[in-house]
């Protein structure tokens, strides 16, 4: 009886033992197209026919384009389990897939991306308090802070309110850290956690986080009910001098609203690891020096790299073996 096949849409570049280790269950592929048109061609060509799961990374959308209803409708009835590597899966249509006959289960990377993305998140909080970036970019042009005009003073962390918008494993994480610098955290969710998993975190509603946060850190899901969540009447009841932090998806938060009150003065300074087009990053955003970018590095470390990738290879194992995967999304967790 022949092996069922496993599409691979991205790269292994750490777990690559693992990875080759399924073919003791199943033939290894891969795409031969370059761009979307080309593997929708491809899957309606029976190319995939056997497939019964995928691999997919974030970076895969340059040949597949987002997992839409076109492109599931267009994929093999064969295929039973997508393994997504990574926390977020925004890309993926879920109510598409699971509207399907059967079912395509889709699994992604909860956990392991936490703490590699807090220290992210720790990082731009500290940078945009004490407004290093200023500095950073004067040193490199041979000004000593600035000269002839120093940068204003910044900020310590000790005493300020850190409001964490969808305080998830990645707030958690990062809530501990920002404790031990004598932040303190308030945060909102759909619902209050158990007071276990809030360890200590206030829980307010969603106007009142945006009027007592000093820095506000983005960690919530990109979906319909998040999209531009925060815009600008959210700015308008945000304290003046307010800083914002975002290592969640881009477009939770209105980029054109945040550049309008960056250039006001009303947001002081930001710090970025997400946008909203990217790899395109807003040039308001690119022009001022209050803004902290980093290019999407927040799970961009050697050792959460390759753990992710030995999870995700682990969902299909799972899934071929056991016809369960052991990460399913939470809008599939009852099938």
């Amino acid at each position: 009886m022949a092996k069922p096949q496993v599409l691979l849409l991205g790269k292994i570049d750490h777990a690559t033992t693992t990875w080759n280790a399924l073919s003791d269950i199943a033939d290894l592929l891969e795409p031969q197209s370059t761009n979307r048109p080309q593997f929708l061609q491809e899957c309606r060509s029976g190319a995939f026919n056997n497939v019964a799961a995928c691999y997919r990374t974030f970076a895969s959308a340059s040949i597949t384009g987002p997992w839409d209803a076109e492109l599931i409708a267009a994929l093999p009835q064969s295929l039973k389990f997508c393994a997504h590597n990574g926390a977020g899966y925004d890309q993926i249509d879920v109510a598409a897939c699971t509207a399907r006959d059967p079912p395509l289960k889709v699994s992604n990377v909860p956990v392991v991306p936490d703490a590699a993305t807090a220290d992210t998140a720790v990082f731009l909080i500290l940078g945009a308090l004490r407004g290093f970036n200023t500095s950073l970019l004067a040193a490199r042009e041979g000004k000593w802070r600035g000269q002839p005009t120093p940068p204003p003073l910044g900020h310590d962390p000790e005493g300020k309110v850190l409001g964490i918008l969808g305080m998830g494993g990645i707030g958690r994480n990062m809530k501990k850290k920002c404790e031990a610098l004598g932040m303190k955290a308030i945060y909102h969710n759909r619902k209050p956690l158990s007071a276990e998993m809030a360890g200590g975190a206030t829980y307010v509603g969603f106007e009142e986080l945006l009027a007592q946060s000093d820095v506000l850190s983005l960690n919530l899901p990109l979906n319909k009910n998040t999209r531009h969540i925060i815009s600008t009447p959210e700015f308008a009841k945000m304290k003046p001098g307010v800083i914002i932090i975002n290592t969640a998806r881009g477009a939770v938060m209105d980029e054109n609203a945040l550049v309008q009150a960056l250039a006001s003065g009303h947001v002081a300074s930001a710090g970025l690891d997400v946008y909203e087009e990217e790899p395109k990053i807003h040039p308001g955003l690119l022009e001022n020096p209050h803004v902290m970018l980093l290019p999407h590095m927040g799970t961009w470390t050697l050792e959460t790299q390759e753990k992710m990738e030995e999870w995700c290879i682990g969902n299909i194992r799972a899934g071929l073996e056991t016809g369960l995967l052991k990460s399913p999304v939470p809008e599939q967790a009852d099938l």
